[in-house]
């Protein structure tokens, strides 16, 4: 057996590669047709325009799914592992699973308002992906080490509070700068104002982003231990 296919291992695996995949194509597309600048456009910026647009929605919409899908199983593992030891508080877990349900959201608003069309709704969509989704790696973090020695290894559980430390301090500035600039235009030249805190921002985005990439990659060694099934009840049927 390959090891992305020992128990959920494929979920934080697909994801991880889907969402790359999504940035990175959709910015080699907008980069080629010239809609975008070489140096650090928004990734919204890459998904701006068509068809690069409907690439970046298309991609982004199924990594909100793979998404919800990794933090429903981390959810229901870390359930199991309350449910052994008592080790998880259960409000905890509901918190931290909700938190990821509105950044999937969030993700899915962005994917399906370009920021030239609806700006009001994908920064919505924007500030929901990014400040939820912090929150969510946080606590996550910390349920990681209270799992501790169930799921991931202390060096994982090290390197998920990393980069979930590195989400924090890159999305301050990414949704700070992006507030003060206020204009939103695909193109930028260094004598434009506020082209400081446009590159600013621009860069924290990418580094917030990717640092979530990360962080669902630290996934995959505790997703190899489990699997999930599903069981279908069906209730008795009387008849007329």
């Amino acid at each position: 057996m390959f090891w992305f296919m020992e128990g959920m291992c494929f979920l934080p695996t697909f994801l991880v590669i889907w969402s790359s995949s999504t940035f990175i194509i959709s910015y080699i597309i907008a980069l080629y047709r010239q809609d975008v600048d070489v140096v650090l456009p928004y990734i919204s910026d890459t998904g701006a325009t068509p068809p690069e647009s409907c690439v970046f929605g298309f991609m982004s919409t199924i990594t909100a799914f793979a998404a919800f899908a990794t933090m429903y199983a981390e959810y229901k593992f870390v359930e199991r592992v309350h449910e052994r030891t008592g080790a998880v508080p259960p409000t905890l877990n509901k918190v931290s699973f909700g938190f990821g349900i509105f950044s999937c959201i969030g993700m899915c608003l962005v994917a399906t308002f370009q920021e030239t069309t609806v700006m009001e709704v994908h920064d919505i969509g924007a500030l929901l992906f990014f400040i939820c989704g912090v929150v969510y790696a946080v606590i996550q973090s910390v349920i990681g080490y209270r799992a501790f020695p169930y799921g991931s290894s202390k060096v994982m559980c090290h390197l998920r509070t990393f980069f979930s430390t590195v989400a924090i301090l890159a999305a301050i500035p990414t949704i700070a700068c992006g507030f003060l600039v206020g204009t939103s235009k695909l193109h930028w030249d260094s004598n434009d104002k506020d082209y400081t805190r446009h590159i600013v921002s621009v860069a924290c985005e990418w580094i917030t982003t990717f640092s979530f990439v990360f962080f669902f990659l630290t996934y995959i060694q505790e997703f190899q231990q489990f699997t999930l099934k599903l069981t279908v009840n069906l209730k008795e049927y009387s008849g007329l």
